[in-house]
């Protein structure tokens, strides 16, 4: 009977270091606690740099809309300047015709052809302003665009790292890990250099 209980005890050590050995491999690596709090980080930079990428976007939309109004408004401008100028030649023209005429009426011509073209060249100061203000809103908006287009491409950098390190978790892989951790430091250039440009 002794050496059942040996053969047996042996075997009880075998299925032990057997089980020892496949606990040891289902154990993940200690780095992958790391891995796992950097994959959360990653994905938090992800949301935030997403986030500004649609609120740049939105401005640079509304900013273009702005521009556009704003152009109506100066082609409104230079259509009503452009009325001053025919009511002035016209004014002038008929003054010269009335030239042998009544003097009072030939004054009163001249004097109306004078203040069209002093009311043109306030109405021409306004459409030049308004101008202004369309190209300076047109170079907003390409500014917030260019700033949307970097947290764009920080996103995905992010979101290719996230994989990266997914992947990494999975295969248990520290390298891919650190491809993954290079994606995310370039996403972070990205988003350091969107939140810093001058829209």
């Amino acid at each position: 009977m002794p050496e059942e209980g040996i053969e047996t005890q042996e075997l009880k050590e075998s299925v032990d270091k057997m089980t020892e050995a496949l606990e040891e491999e289902r154990r993940p690596p200690p780095w992958t606690l790391a891995l796992s709090l950097s994959t959360a980080l990653l994905a938090v930079c992800a949301a935030v740099a997403s986030l500004l990428s649609g609120a740049n976007s939105n401005e640079a939309i509304l900013a273009k809309n702005e521009a556009v109004l704003q152009q109506a408004r100066a082609s409104d401008q230079w259509t009503y300047y452009q009325a001053k100028s025919v009511k002035a030649n016209l004014a002038e023209l008929r003054a010269e015709l009335a030239a042998g005429g009544e003097p009072a009426t030939v004054e009163k011509l001249k004097s109306d052809a004078e203040r069209y073209r002093r009311e043109g060249t306030d109405i021409e100061k306004n459409a030049r302003g308004i101008e202004e203000k369309v190209e300076a809103e047109n170079r907003r908006s390409e500014g917030l665009l260019e700033r949307h287009h970097r947290f764009a491409i920080s996103v995905t950098l992010f979101q290719i790292a996230i994989a990266l390190c997914a992947i990494a978790a999975l295969v248990r892989r520290r390298l891919l890990w650190f491809v993954g951790l290079a994606g995310g430091a370039a996403g972070l250039v990205f988003l350091a250099i969107g939140l810093f440009s001058t829209s």
